[in-house]
């Protein structure tokens, strides 16, 4: 069974409190995109290994060892509740990582997703969520895949509608640079905004750039001066709206048309360009 995992952006992002617990609220609307991953699950059914799963990796390199990988994760979360078969999951990374894209996050989803439809689980759509919950903040959103408005630790969702972005051109770009949270972090100043994103978003695009910020640019463009670069660059190019999708690395630019060579422009690079 193949499927598709695919990435997200951040638009806007605000800071909006502390928690006791140590981490932050955010509010954030989270928008699918079409840059997609590729998994295949299929059943073992000879040779099976002692662990139970067969895990391949191509693609876009990835750090650390299989027991960390998130698909490998979501695939014995689900085990702790029902007797799965053993597996063999091919995984061919496109969606770049440490880009604020969620890709790490969509392969999990997609694999409580595909496991639960391959083998007849009969979870609900609200019982992915939960499973996917104890696998990171934003991986549940991946289950219903549609635009929301995330609040608490990007965890609480709200349907929200963007008309505005239909049939616009996506640019998105990322440098070869990691942004860790503490990087993130260091220069966010908390505090709730006058005016939520969904009414700021259900203003014309052009409205934007005065209005909708994410507030992790503060301190990533200082420590990264590379990233704020791509995202004027955008602007240069006639970009409606630009911004840093969630903590980074990744910048996109919102456009009324394609953009002519774009991977000249952006050269070295990961970048791609395609219709929202």
């Amino acid at each position: 069974m193949i499927v598709y995992p695919n990435a997200k952006i951040n638009i806007g992002l605000n800071v909006v409190a502390k928690r006791p617990d140590g981490y932050h609220d955010l509010e954030t609307v989270f928008y699918p995109i079409g840059l997609q991953d590729i998994l295949e699950i299929q059943e073992i059914e000879t040779d099976v290994p002692a662990c139970g799963y067969r895990l391949k990796v191509t693609g876009t390199v990835l750090d650390g060892s299989p027991e960390d990988n998130l698909v490998v994760r979501a695939l014995k979360l689900l085990r702790q509740d029902f007797e799965l078969p053993p597996v063999s999951i091919g995984l061919y990374k496109h969606i770049p990582t440490g880009a604020g894209l969620g890709g790490g996050s969509a392969d999990a989803a997609f694999t409580v997703k595909t496991l639960n439809e391959r083998f007849e689980l009969g979870l609900t759509d609200g019982q992915m969520e939960e499973y996917c919950a104890r696998l990171g903040a934003d991986c549940p959103f991946f289950i219903q895949n549609k635009p929301v408005f995330a609040t608490g630790i990007g965890n609480v969702f709200h349907p929200v509608e963007i008309a505005h972005l239909k049939y616009r051109q996506l640019v998105l770009v990322k440098p070869d640079i990691f942004v860790s949270t503490k990087d993130a972090y260091a220069k966010v100043k908390v505090e709730r905004p006058e005016r939520q994103l969904p009414e700021l978003l259900s203003q014309p695009i052009e409205t934007w750039k005065d209005t909708v910020v994410n507030d992790f640019e503060a301190s990533v463009f200082v420590k990264y001066p590379e990233i704020a670069a791509i995202k004027d660059r955008m602007y240069d190019l006639g970009a409606i709206y630009a911004s840093m999708s969630g903590s980074g690395s990744s910048v996109f630019g919102i456009f009324d048309e394609p953009v002519d060579n774009v991977d000249e422009v952006f050269s070295g690079m990961f970048c791609r360009q395609r219709e929202l």
